[in-house]
């Protein structure tokens, strides 16, 4: 750009050296350079010396007023060249070229329209110029069009301001900034801005360049007004009244300082609090005033040493005096209680004194009244603790004492609550004593509840009880042996096994093993740490030796008394491998002394057999009786059935008919009757002799062949009490061969008489008897 600047002064400074005119129309500069006169010298030959021309544009920037009405295009300027030529034409391009901006033939520029800075405030234009041949005489050249501004815009403020500031602040304390906006020129004075303030202006003040707001006074109390508004003007034109104006609201709001100390509302205070009122609750309120707000209120409570241990103060959520029960209250021991609280607050931060330091009630005096109630028995203890020995009856284990704290002071009643506690209490002393022996190692501690009442029925009251119950040394220790055996191949001084030992007793035994009795081949080493061994004497032993090893082992606890034990250990006979393990073992268990109890319920289960034996026994002997009952009342059951089995014209739907039982004479009765006759049976025809005359017989004698039977069964005790009678009545009863059956044989409608049998011979005379008929024994009666 220097280099252009250097050439273009040089090119200026030899065209002034040339005498040039220089013109200039409307702003527009336009450098002419004319043809050089010859110079002519003395020589023979006359030579003619060329010219050089030299066109520039040059332009300085061209001005257009803003907002310009433009109803008919107006000139702002006008191209110029130095050279002279006709038919010349100009021809601009750039930012709103031939539309905004025009130009004439003769080079004159006009601007069409109204021109706006804030929308645009400079224009970049280049222009050429050509002969009447449309020959580039002028290349290009840049040109700007500047829009001047004008005051066409008004302040603008974003919207309204809230600011705050502490009360008691000083002077010249920064409250908030404002600022305003204005789209005019800020490099003139259309949009430089000034501010001031147009109401309340008692407390603040603003700057009118930057629009700070600031406090002009250190006597700020929010307690008297906590809050401000002011109105900021904002003035375009440097403040001038002819300037245009804006104007917004700020909020300040004047925040809260620890400026008051907290004050009681009175100077004394009276509450009334019943004696049984519960310890470390609320009996009553110390309201405070503080005008300041809840977080710069902090009191502090000041109480006497003495009156502490009973009261107490603490803030409650408003930050108030809340007076607190420390220690149980009693009318009976003293009825009221007065003393003095004072307050103070912390104003360490505060410069100056309180606003009402002067105002304040920083001491208050306080009445407490007892008021007296009926109280329930105190106990002397909140938990009875006692010990008690086991396996003896103790009579006085312990004393439970209360008493009515009332100056009434009323007789109290003790009892205990659980009914089936094995302690007893005296009603009237409250003496504690056992109402059977306790075994501790059934249940170690006994806890119930005793209860204390005011006599007749007054109030009452509940304790804890635990009693203990100490252990003595009362039950025999028990053994308890490892694999104990031996082995065919085991030698002397073997050991065959490890003895242990258990006691249900709580005290630490020490446990010694001996020998009830004298063995033979056995012996114990005692290790002495509650452990034993059992030592073979002598060795080997055989398998096949049908004899059994045990010994009786003797087990001492060392207690007070010395608790003994005798068990007999079973030794296990066995065939041992190189490494003493067993590879098979004689039929033998160990045996261990049974317990008393282990008897008892042995003894339980024999008895309780015994006697389900008996029961069984009774209740078949009972059934039998009932049978031989049945037997004599005559209630006989009879299956009745019917095989008609064979195939074509046999009834096949009645598998079970009776209709054979009928009487001969059709009247449809098993039992005889008086009107009726009776009727021989078949076993009466059989035993006819065969030359009486033969009746037929009739389908009635079925019924009498049953009647017999049953009669016969009756009386027969051996027999069993039911009777299957299978008949044989209907076969092939409706074909056309008739029935087959032979108990109609002897039937009245028989075709057949079998009295002929008789002349067969002798042969054939048994069977006639069957099938003969005797008159006289016809009509024989059961």
């Amino acid at each position: 750009m220097m280099a252009w600047l250097q050439l273009w002064t040089m090119g200026l400074l030899a065209a002034v050296a040339f005498s040039p005119a220089i013109t200039t129309v409307s702003g527009l500069l336009v450098v002419e350079a004319e043809n050089p006169v010859p110079i002519r010298t003395a020589r023979k030959e006359t030579q003619t010396v060329l010219s050089r021309q030299k066109r520039d544009w040059i332009w300085n920037s061209l001005y257009v007023e803003e907002e310009k009405p433009a109803p008919v295009a107006y000139k702002i300027g006008e191209l110029k060249s130095s050279k002279k030529l006709e038919g010349m034409s100009f021809v601009i391009e750039g930012d709103g070229a031939n539309t905004i901006f025009t130009v004439d033939r003769k080079g004159v520029l006009f601007v069409t329209k109204a021109l706006d800075r804030e929308e645009k405030s400079l224009y970049h234009l280049t222009a050429r110029m050509y002969d009447g041949n449309r020959n580039l005489v002028e290349d290009s050249g840049d040109f700007e069009v500047q829009v001047t501004d004008i005051n066409d815009n008004s302040p603008v403020f974003p919207g309204t301001y809230n600011g705050s500031i502490m009360e008691r602040s000083m002077i010249g304390t920064k409250v908030v900034e404002v600022r305003a906006t204005d789209a005019d020129d800020p490099n003139t004075a259309n949009g430089e801005l000034r501010y001031s303030l147009i109401q309340d202006q008692s407390a603040f003040e603003i700057d009118s360049i930057t629009g700070v707001i600031s406090c002009k006074i250190n006597t700020l109390d929010r307690e008297t007004k906590s809050q401000y508004v002011v109105v900021v003007k904002a003035q375009d034109l440097r403040g001038m009244a002819s300037g245009s104006t804006a104007t917004t609201s700020v909020s300040i709001t004047v925040t809260d300082t620890n400026d008051n100390i907290a004050s009681f509302i009175r100077r004394s205070y009276e509450l009334h609090v019943p004696e049984n009122h519960k310890v470390n609750e609320k009996i009553g309120v110390l309201q405070l005033e503080d005008r300041d707000q809840l977080q710069n209120k902090e009191p502090t409570f000041i109480i006497p040493n003495d009156i502490s241990r009973v009261f107490g103060i603490e803030l409650s959520p408003n930050k108030d005096g809340n007076l607190m029960l420390r220690k149980a209250l009693d009318f009976e021991t003293l009825s009221s209680y007065t003393f003095s609280i004072q307050v103070r607050e912390n104003l360490k931060n505060l410069r100056f004194p309180a606003d009402n330091v002067n105002s304040a009630i920083t001491a208050a005096q306080v009445n407490v009244k007892v008021l007296d109630v009926d109280e329930p028995p105190v106990f002397s203890q909140l938990i009875y603790y006692f010990t008690v020995e086991e396996e003896s009856l103790g009579r006085n284990i312990g004393v439970i004492s209360a008493r009515d704290p009332d100056r009434a002071n009323k007789s109290i009643r003790y009892s205990i609550l659980d009914k089936d506690c094995p302690i007893a209490i005296d009603q009237i002393t409250g003496q504690l004593s056992t109402l059977k022996k306790l075994d501790r190692e059934l249940e170690a501690t006994h806890v119930f509840q005793v209860k204390a009442q005011e006599e007749p029925n007054g109030l009452e009251s509940f304790v804890k009880v635990n009693v203990t119950v100490k252990d003595i040394n009362d039950n025999k220790p028990e053994l308890a042996a490892d694999d104990v055996f031996l082995c065919e191949n085991d030698v002397a001084g073997t050991v065959l096994g490890t003895l242990r030992a258990t006691d249900k007793d709580d005290q630490p035994a020490s446990f010694t093993f001996s020998l009830a009795s004298e063995a033979s081949n056995f012996s114990i080493r005692d290790y002495g740490n509650s452990t034993a061994a059992i030592i073979l004497k002598m060795g080997p032993f055989s398998l096949d030796d049908p004899k059994d090893y045990s010994v009786d082992v003797r087990v001492s606890d060392g207690g007070r008394p010395i608790q003994t034990s005798i068990t007999k250990l079973a030794i296990e006979s066995c065939r041992c491998d190189e490494r003493r393990m067993r590879t098979k073992c004689k039929a033998g268990a160990q045996r261990m002394g049974v317990s008393v109890h282990a008897l008892i319920a042995i003894l339980l289960c024999i008895l309780t057999i015994l006697v389900i034996v008996i029961l069984f026994v009774m209740r078949k002997r009972y059934q039998k009786d009932s049978l031989a009952h049945m037997k004599n009342s005559g209630e006989i059951h009879e299956q009745l059935v019917t095989y008609d089995e064979e195939g074509g014209g046999e009834m096949d739907t009645n598998g079970y008919d009776v209709s054979i039982l009928s009487s001969a004479c059709h009247d449809g009765s098993l039992l005889r009757r008086p009107d009726h006759h009776p009727h021989p049976s078949l076993y009466a025809m059989v035993q006819k002799p065969a030359h009486q005359p033969q009746p037929s017989a009739c389908k009635g004698d079925m019924a009498l062949m049953i009647e017999k039977k049953k009669d016969e069964a009756d009386h027969d005790r051996d027999g069993f009490p039911y009777d299957t009678l299978h008949i044989y009545g209907y076969e092939g009863e409706e074909s056309l061969a008739g029935s087959l059956s032979s108990l109609e044989s002897s039937s009245t409608g028989s075709n057949l008489d079998y009295d002929f049998l008789s002349d067969w011979g002798p042969r054939f005379r048994t069977l006639a008897e069957l099938y003969g008929v005797n008159e006289p024994e016809y009509y024989h009666q059961y």
